[in-house]
């Protein structure tokens, strides 16, 4: 998939509109007795709920300015390794309502988390503070391009039939930074699990003979996201 960040930013909008929507709607209807207990209290509350989808409103016009002018604009908090990753899997959920696959929205957000994190990323770490993390159902010719990058630029590479056990290689090694390799859902739910921790950034795999067989992965998209923590800007050799 190459989804557009615009349905990321889409799906997240009214997702708050339709929670904030609620919380109004849930408000109008106990207001009579709030103002039993306090009159201002039915207005404070509806103050704050205004103020709230302000601030996120504020909070996605900030993203999307990010993304566009390829500098992040908001701390690394309330961006790729804080607020970000946790709302990442509630775009996935919010794609349900329309018809849009995980693997679509999830690909979206990624898309806009990737460009934070490339943004931000620490540059010029050694090759052994950099793990690259790959799936078991890579065909044979995206594994072998994968090796030799891994060979190339020295980084260590580990083949992870599981999340869990990716997750368990980055406590055991400990690098500064992990390129994640992945299907859309997992790479959705390990940025939401380990970005708050360390930089990671993701490539998405092909699935030419659907999820989980002989699937495909863009060399120079893994060679780039390899570079960048690397702080290479041309490809060696």
């Amino acid at each position: 998939y190459h989804e557009s960040p615009r349905l990321f930013f889409g799906l997240i909008a009214v997702r708050f509109a339709v929670v904030w929507l609620v919380a109004m709607a849930v408000l109008w209807l106990v207001s009579p007795r709030l103002a039993e207990w306090w009159a201002p209290v039915p207005r404070l509350i509806g103050g704050a709920l205004v103020a709230g989808a302000l601030t996120a409103a504020l909070w996605i016009a900030a993203l999307a300015a990010s993304v566009r002018v390829g500098r992040n604009l908001l701390p690394e908090r309330l961006a790729e390794r804080g607020l970000l990753p946790r709302v990442m899997p509630l775009a996935e959920r919010t794609g349900r309502w329309f018809g849009i696959s995980r693997d679509r929205a999830g690909n979206a957000a990624l898309r806009v988390y990737n460009a934070l994190a490339a943004a931000r990323a620490s540059t010029g770490l050694r090759p052994d503070e950099v793990l690259v993390l790959l799936p078991r159902c890579l065909d044979k010719t995206s594994m072998q391009a994968a090796m030799q990058l891994s060979a190339r630029y020295g980084v260590p590479l580990f083949v992870a039939a599981r999340g869990r056990y990716a997750r368990e290689m980055i406590a055991k090694v400990r690098p500064k930074a992990v390129v994640a390799v992945a299907c859309e859902r997992d790479l959705v739910s390990g940025v939401h699990d380990v970005a708050s921790r360390l930089p990671v950034l993701g490539t998405t795999i092909g699935l030419p003979d659907g999820p989980c067989k002989n699937t495909t992965v863009d060399r120079s998209s893994l060679e780039e996201r390899i570079r960048t923590f690397l702080g290479i800007d041309a490809p060696v050799g």
